[in-house]
């Protein structure tokens, strides 16, 4: 189930200028992906559509930088210092890619229409270091006022203690 369908957003216009004219980075097969929210492994929430074990392999927890906001029964991450708690997910399949944008609302083409947009991220360790690998992670870009931010930038899989 995407976003839109399951919760309410707000969709301000003009909140995303620095993505305009910003293309998705291209996917091949053997990419590694960041999540950290409902497509992490045994997430409550996980999308039962998206048959992320039989189009990849998740690999383990990973740290990258950014803020992680609760954004009212799933997380976001924008750009910050605060070091985030993922997975890795390595895509082998890249046919799943679609679904995958399209539970994250990504509105090909246009981030003017979308409330998550693809990035390539540096991975990092336990103590923050960078491991040399980057990784496509879903960044939100729509309107965060009004949203609390997790301070320990770790999305738990049951989600219940965010939950609004």
């Amino acid at each position: 189930m995407a976003h839109e369908q399951c919760c309410q957003h707000r969709w301000p216009a003009g909140r995303s200028p620095e993505l305009s004219g910003i293309d998705l980075p291209a996917v091949s097969s053997g990419d590694a992906f960041i999540f950290y929210g409902l497509l992490k492994q045994g997430a409550m929430g996980m999308p039962q559509h998206i048959d992320l074990e039989a189009a990849g392999e998740f690999e383990g927890p990973c740290r990258f930088r950014g803020e992680m906001y609760d954004l009212g029964g799933y997380p976001g991450v924008v750009a910050g210092d605060t070091l985030c708690r993922g997975i890795i997910w390595r895509m082998q399949d890249v046919s799943i890619l679609r679904d995958l944008d399209d539970f994250e609302d990504v509105a090909q083409g246009n981030p003017d229409a979308s409330f998550y947009w693809r990035e390539k991220w540096a991975v990092l360790d336990d103590s923050g270091s960078e491991t040399g690998e980057l990784a496509q992670i879903y960044v939100y870009v729509a309107e965060l006022d009004g949203y609390s931010k997790i301070e320990d930038g770790d999305w738990p899989l049951d989600a219940g203690q965010y939950r609004k």
